[in-house]
Order: structure tokens, then sequence, then C-alpha cells
């Protein structure tokens, strides 16, 4: 039967443990820790999960964080995480079990004291993300189910950044940064061609996945073919929209500190001319 060394007990359900093949890692199961010693001999049948953090510093972190926590947090966090790594295809970036741990203790202990969470970027965030903020919604279910303490919905939408950075491999701040500007992009759009965009409509969603697409293809330096006889056709026949376009794509590339093919302004002015032909 395959067995662990303990390193260090974190907590009556979190031990740190030498794996025979992966190194060090951290081991979660109920009971798992107490009365437990140093150098000691674990079944790997007794761990509820595993996880290995190879990156030391975020290993200190995480053994600096957990014994600060709750424990009937820590279980429902630790369960939450575990839920959306069975969910996903593939494998979660291990950073998620630091940054969401640390990131839904702090809400959860607002949330306990009556403070309301806000995040004016929720409606672009799950729009970019449906599949992260099922995902995140469970995870709060889950937290609520355990601790009785429910989280608001636009706690989900942090949440669905950290599970998308996590599933993609991105950095967090880098999701952040994209799904903000996605925010400041729509709200130029609505300004400039003076509408407001139904945020559950077809034409919305659309809208938003292209910016997405968009950066995305800015950010990896992909280029896309200019269709040189539609750009003139759509300078000549909508210029509002065609000029609106480029007004985005010089917003994309200050934001992005990268350039922007000619032939995404193409693309943008057939999305924005769809928006004004329907408004």
């Amino acid at each position: 039967m395959a067995a662990i060394t303990i390193i260090k007990v974190l907590n009556n359900n979190v031990v740190m443990a030498e794996h025979p093949v992966e190194g060090e890692a951290i081991v979660i199961g109920k009971g798992i820790g107490f009365n437990r010693k140093p150098d000691e001999l674990l079944s790997l049948d007794q761990a509820e999960k595993l996880f290995v953090v190879k990156n030391e510093k975020e290993q200190e972190q995480y053994k600096k964080l957990l014994p600060k926590i709750n424990e009937a947090w820590q279980s429902a966090i630790i369960e939450a995480i575990g839920h959306v790594s069975d969910r996903v295809q593939g494998q979660l970036n291990e950073h998620i079990h630091i940054a969401l741990t640390d990131h839904l203790l702090l809400t959860m202990d607002r949330v306990q004291n009556g403070h309301i969470i806000s995040n004016p970027f929720l409606t672009e965030t799950v729009t970019l993300y449906p599949f992260e903020q099922e995902l995140a919604k469970e995870a709060v279910e889950i937290i609520g189910e355990k601790t009785g303490i429910y989280l608001p919905k636009d706690e989900v939408g942090f949440i669905t950044l950290h599970i998308h950075s996590a599933l993609m491999n991105k950095d967090l701040g880098e999701v952040n940064r994209h799904s903000q500007l996605v925010t400041k992009l729509i709200q130029i759009i609505e300004r400039e061609l003076k509408l407001v965009l139904d945020k559950e409509g077809l034409d919305y969603m659309r809208l938003v996945r292209h910016l997405r697409f968009t950066i995305e293809r800015v950010v990896q330096g992909e280029k896309v073919e200019e269709p040189e006889k539609i750009a003139k056709l759509l300078k000549y026949e909508y210029p509002v929209c065609y000029n609106l376009a480029w007004k985005l794509i010089k917003i994309m590339q200050e934001y992005l500190k990268k350039n922007v093919y000619e032939a995404e302004a193409v693309y943008l002015t057939m999305h924005l001319q769809r928006l004004q032909k329907n408004k």
C-alpha cells in the first residue's frame, strides 16, 4: 500500500508530506493531521485530496495561511476548489489553491461582517466566461451549504476570473485587466452610438466575445487577413462605425501595449453596424 511521509502538520485536516513520486505535497483529509508527528508514515488511502505546489514561495504562503483559517471555512474552501478541479478537463494551475483560498477567506469575513461586495465588471465577466461562471456558482453553493455564508452574485464574477486564470494558466492580473478593458470598450460603444445594449441579448453576447477574441489575438500577435475591398466599402458606407472601430483599436493598443492589425477594424465595424442597425 502506497504511503507518504509527514513533513509538517498544518492543522487537524491538512499536512505537508513527502510523496514518493511527486515530492513535497499538501495532503488533505478529515482528521488526517490529528496527533500526527513529522516522519510518520501515512497511507495514501487516508487522503481525500492531494496537490503538489512546486513553487517554494507559494508553498510557504499556503503554510502560513492555513493555521489562521477557521477549520469549517477551510474544509468548505477545499471542497469547493476540489469540486472545480473535478469539473474541468485538464489540470488547474496550482496557484488557485493559494490565490482563491486567500481571496475567499477575505470575502467570507467581509460578508459575515455585513460589508457589501460590488463588482462593476460582473456582466462582462459572466458573458466572457460562461463555463467558469457556472463553476463559480457551484463553488459558492458549496461554501454556503458548509458554512452558512452565502456569497453574493457580484462575488461570483471575481471567483470566475480566478477559475479562468487557473484553467487557462494565465496571470490573474492579466485576466482581470482584459475583463476591465472589455467593460471600458462597451461603455464607449454605448456612448458613441447613443444606445443601451441589452445585456441579455444576442448582439451584446456576440460583441463581447468578439472583443475578447480580438484582445487574445492581439496579445498572441496573431494576424488576421485584411479584406481590402471590404475595408474601403465599410469606410465609405458606414463612416461613424468605421471611425469608432479605429477609436476602439487605438484604446486597445494603448491598454495592451501592442499593435493591432488593421483588419480588426473591418470586423469590428461590421459588429458595430449590426448594433446600430438593430437600434
